[in-house]
């Protein structure tokens, strides 16, 4: 009778063991959520440079004592221009939205603004992404909701449409919002 060798048996094993794993970490609860290292903390610094043309962001604006939303955009990105129909509308309603164009040219990100319109009260520019490497931007758009106190409370990336909005924006969004 030929013995089986432990290193024939082992590859085999360690792999179902991982598989296992895999498995089991695709079925637990929230492994599609994007923590936030800045939630229940305070608003990140941001650049003091603004597009041209537009107020720059200060910090009184983040803490004005009304929720705000931060939201990064880049005129070259796709989700920034489907999402930008909905801040228009937030902005229309009377939210208070601040932008942050970044890794962007400013006559294009200029240009957009004027054509499609301009949801926001203030415009920093930055054009290196250096405030968007603070506030844990992976990528365009991602929008930051801040309590009264400049305090993050939620940070929602992908574009502000969907049933991903619908479901974990606008709960969240109402929720600081008191309503």
């Amino acid at each position: 009778m030929a013995r089986i060798s432990p290193l024939m048996v082992a590859p085999p094993l360690i792999f179902a063991g991982l598989g296992l794993l895999f498995y089991l970490g695709l079925g637990r609860e929230g492994k599609d959520d994007l923590e936030s290292m800045f939630e229940g903390k305070p608003a990140p610094a941001m650049t003091d440079v603004a597009l041209t043309g537009y107020d720059a962001i200060t910090p009184e604006m983040l803490a004005s004592g009304e929720v705000t939303l931060v939201n990064f955009w880049a005129s070259w990105c796709p989700p920034c221009r489907v999402e930008h129909p909905v801040l228009l509308q937030m902005q229309k309603d009377g939210l208070r939205i601040v932008g942050v164009n970044f890794k962007d040219q400013e006559g294009n990100a200029t240009k957009y603004l004027s054509e499609d319109g301009n949801p926001f009260m203030a415009v920093a520019f930055d054009p290196a992404g250096r405030s968007a490497i603070d506030w844990g931007v992976t990528g365009p758009p991602e929008t930051f909701i801040l309590d009264g106190d400049g305090t993050v409370v939620f940070k929602f990336v992908g574009p502000l449409v969907g049933s991903d909005y619908e479901q974990r924006f606008v709960p969240k969004l109402n929720e600081a919002l008191g309503r």
